[in-house]
């Protein structure tokens, strides 16, 4: 008698990787609950309708850069807190080095991406890779925080408007400027921009 043929088990599937957006939307409830705040208190506080909150803290709407900072600033955190985190330090990298795959990283809806440089946000300034899509922005208004922050463009254009002066910068530009200047910014060109920002104190 033929031994019964033993079927192979089902390969495992790969884990899903988690959307940066859903993970800032569950911290933003999660954050909101622990407060004690309604979604109504927010938005009061940060001049957006309870839909468009609703929507962001379920992943199905993506905040600005702007929008963020708002959403940040009426809860009490730094954009830091929303970061999702990266893959598991080495031990050897001793909080000095930034392995380029453990990479925080945060996308925003126009085409954004910013990677987290500084191996953490406690010293007084932040190290930040930022990579723009043609046509993307930090959102239509301006915004102001405390601080100073600087910048080289490595690739790319990328205009900013400071207060009411309008910069157009090539690979190879630097900037510096106070952030409580009101200030925005976008990649006019047809090629991604890339570039590196430091910021003091963090705020990110």
């Amino acid at each position: 008698m033929k031994p019964k043929a033993v079927k192979p088990a089902p390969a495992a599937e790969p884990a899903k990787s988690v959307d940066p957006m859903e993970w800032v939307g569950r911290e933003i409830k999660g954050l909101r609950k622990a407060k004690n705040l309604s979604l109504q208190q927010v938005a009061e506080i940060c001049g957006k309708s309870i839909g468009f909150l609703s929507q962001v803290e379920r992943g199905k709407s993506t905040p600005s850069i702007s929008d963020l900072h708002q959403i940040a600033e009426a809860l009490g955190v730094q954009i830091s807190w929303f970061f999702p985190q990266g893959g598991t330090v080495e031990p050897s990298d001793g909080g000095v080095v930034v392995r380029k795959a453990r990479r925080r990283r945060l996308a925003f809806a126009s085409g954004i991406s910013d990677f987290l440089l500084s191996p953490n946000l406690e010293g007084p300034l932040e190290l930040l890779f930022s990579t723009m899509e043609p046509g993307s922005d930090s959102g239509h208004d301006t915004y102001e925080h405390v601080g100073h922050e600087a910048g080289v463009v490595l690739k790319g254009t990328l205009e900013l408007w400071i207060g009411a002066q309008h910069f157009t910068l090539d690979e190879g530009d630097s900037f510096s400027f106070a952030s409580s200047t009101p200030h925005r910014y976008r990649n006019p060109g047809s090629t991604a921009t890339e570039l590196i920002w430091v910021v003091t104190p963090p705020s990110y």
